[in-house]
């Protein structure tokens, strides 16, 4: 039989590991109650704070220039704040070199979802990048990001508002000498209404309806109303003023096209096309100005980006993002909403009764 020393005692080998095993069972026992009474406590901690860590959102403006960008900023802010977010809203006044290096620094701020408007649609193609890089998520908010892959795309459909505006200019004036003012060649969102404004207009120009005057390649460098007014000052000079229609890409350069008309008393008599509803282009709508705008219901589409945001950043997915944009290199999915024809005969049921605008706003006369 072996032996074993124990306080000075010889034991059999077998007693001593009894009382070894007794021993390392009870100091076991001891970690085990002393750890397991702590765990659940920090785990719970832990829990919670993870729970109750307020989501971060970045929203990267263009500019705030515009009226309607400062309704998209305060119903998204809005929006995202009632589901438990914290918005960051920086904006870049029309330069996109600024605006990368906003973007860097909420993806240094640690937000958890970046929402973007961009002034250049390529050039933003950074943000994504960099976003991507530290696990960010990126929404392209009405305007496409090219050339990158945002995790998703909201808009209305760009192609269809140019579409919208011409169709209706060409059902009131079939015939004539047509100028087309685009916005910032820029803007993705430009190129799309240039293509849904030729989709309407081109069987009437193939069967010699309509001509379109000074070539037909206007841009206003970036929706400027100063430059849009510039261009048709020089459009209405090459034409001896010759001109039936103007299809304006937005209410801003539209403004700018009837400033210029005023100057040659042919404000009124000239249609013009316009897009956002713009308080400005209401009102001129309703003074016989401007012929038409395309409404796009602001709150939903913030309201929608928003409800995005948070879903992406809790790592949900977006049912709604049920199509998908072609943006150079990959398909984005896409929310694409419907943008609305508005004029002075449905301007009360489609825009004020929305509650976009009061009725003695507009009418400026109650």
């Amino acid at each position: 039989m072996c032996f074993s020393v124990l306080n000075g005692n010889f034991l059999p080998e077998s007693k001593v590991c009894i009382k070894a095993v007794l021993l390392f069972c009870i100091l076991t026992s001891c970690l085990v109650i002393l750890f397991g009474c702590a765990d659940p406590k920090k785990k719970s901690e832990e829990t919670d704070a993870t729970a109750t860590k307020k989501i971060k959102i970045g929203l990267s403006m263009d500019s705030l220039r515009v009226e309607r960008w400062q309704k998209d900023r305060d119903i998204f802010t809005a929006e995202a704040e009632k589901l438990g977010a914290e918005v960051i809203v920086q904006s870049a006044d029309g330069d996109e070199r600024r605006q990368n290096e906003q973007a860097e620094n909420m993806i240094t701020q640690g937000v958890d979802v970046l929402v973007v408007i961009p002034k250049d649609s390529v050039a933003a193609a950074q943000i994504v990048q960099a976003a991507h890089a530290e696990g960010i998520k990126v929404i392209a908010y009405d305007r496409l990001i090219r050339e990158s892959s945002p995790d998703l795309y909201i808009s209305f459909d760009n192609e269809q508002v140019g579409y919208l505006q011409a169709e209706y200019i060409l059902r009131q004036k079939p015939k004539g000498a047509y100028f087309l003012l685009g916005g910032a060649p820029t803007d993705n969102n430009a190129q799309l209404l240039r293509k849904g404004q030729l989709r309407a207009l081109q069987p009437a120009i193939d069967s010699g309806d309509i001509r379109l005057v000074a070539g037909g390649e206007h841009w206003a460098v970036n929706w400027d109303p100063r430059d849009a007014l510039k261009k048709a000052e020089q459009v209405l000079t090459q034409t001896d003023n010759q001109v039936d229609a103007v299809v304006a890409s937005n209410d801003g350069t539209a403004g700018g096209v009837i400033q210029a008309l005023e100057g040659q008393n042919l404000a009124g008599t000239v249609l013009v096309s316009g897009q956002d509803a713009e308080l400005a282009a209401c009102q001129r709508i309703v003074k016989g100005t401007q012929t038409m705008t395309v409404y796009k219901p602001i709150h939903l589409i913030a309201t929608k980006a928003a409800q995005a945001a948070v879903a992406l950043a809790k790592g949900e997915t977006v049912a709604e993002a049920t199509q998908t944009v072609d943006n150079g290199k990959i398909d984005v999915p896409s929310i694409l909403l419907t943008p609305i024809q508005v004029d002075k005969e449905n301007l009360d049921e489609k825009v004020i009764k929305d509650g976009f605008h009061t009725r003695q706003a507009v009418y400026q006369t109650e």
